[in-house]
């Protein structure tokens, strides 16, 4: 068996997130908890093998950070017609471990609006038919500007349109390599401001006001997987009544 990772780090060095939503991470190492360790178990350093302590780390974190999964409860209070949204924790987990479908976008120009004939076109390339629970994972030109510092204006979007396409078709859980699942902000924030229509801000993620579903965002490593024959693995952390927990997604095949 083959394993790929698609997770990127949660780290604060890529810039893969606006300034203000960057992780803080403080590292210890195994001298400067030499401390903690005596107040833990009364031990001295020079107790210690080779007068060494633990390493840890403390993290101060959005649940948005590196590689994630939205939950319904992100998108809109309620789901399903008027239902309670499903925070993280809320979500069935049989979701997290289906099928996966690869859909290579990376034609299209940042700044595209996906449409269903789109996804129609992609599906016929590689002659499949999207089943019910599949987890499909779409490779975009966001995959190219991974740590750059445009990377999160840089993508193709899936609106109300597409996101209605393949929830419509059974899919629950979808994936991208860019930064959100919508169109970046620059280019939504413009054709709001151009259209003076609300309803195309976050449209993709506000179908999920009518059919709950999540979306797995900043993805890596796409181009390393098939197109199909392959499962994904992609259990969201636990994170009590909130709108998204980190995973670490893998792909799973034949080698």
């Amino acid at each position: 068996m083959r394993f790929v990772d698609l997770s990127m780090h949660i780290d604060d060095v890529v810039p893969v997130d606006p300034p203000f939503l960057r992780p803080k991470i403080e590292y210890k190492n195994h001298t400067s908890t030499l401390k903690e360790m005596h107040l833990m178990y009364g031990i001295m350093p020079d107790q210690l093998l080779e007068s060494q302590g633990l390493a840890a780390e403390t993290v101060t974190i959005s649940t948005h950070a590196g590689t994630h999964i939205d939950a319904p409860w992100h998108y809109h209070p309620t789901m399903n017609g008027g239902e309670r949204a499903w925070t993280v924790d809320e979500v069935p987990l049989d979701w997290f471990f289906r099928p996966g479908v690869k859909l290579d976008l990376t034609h299209l120009p940042s700044g595209h609006l996906v449409t269903a004939a789109d996804i129609e076109q992609a599906l016929a390339k590689i002659n499949y038919t999207l089943q019910p629970y599949d987890i499909v994972l779409f490779h975009t030109v966001a995959s190219a500007a991974y740590g750059q510092e445009n990377y999160i204006d840089i993508g193709i979007g899936f609106g109300r349109e597409a996101t209605m396409y393949l929830t419509d078709r059974g899919v629950r859980v979808v994936g991208t390599d860019a930064w959100g699942w919508d169109l970046p902000m620059v280019d939504n924030r413009k054709n709001f401001e151009a259209s003076g229509d609300p309803s195309v801000v976050w449209e993709g993620h506000k179908a999920g006001a009518d059919v709950g579903y999540c979306q797995i965002e900043k993805l890596r490593h796409l181009d390393q997987i098939p197109a199909t024959g392959f499962t994904v693995s992609c259990f969201p952390t636990k994170v009590r009544g909130a709108s998204a927990g980190w995973c670490r997604a893998v792909a799973i095949f034949e080698d």
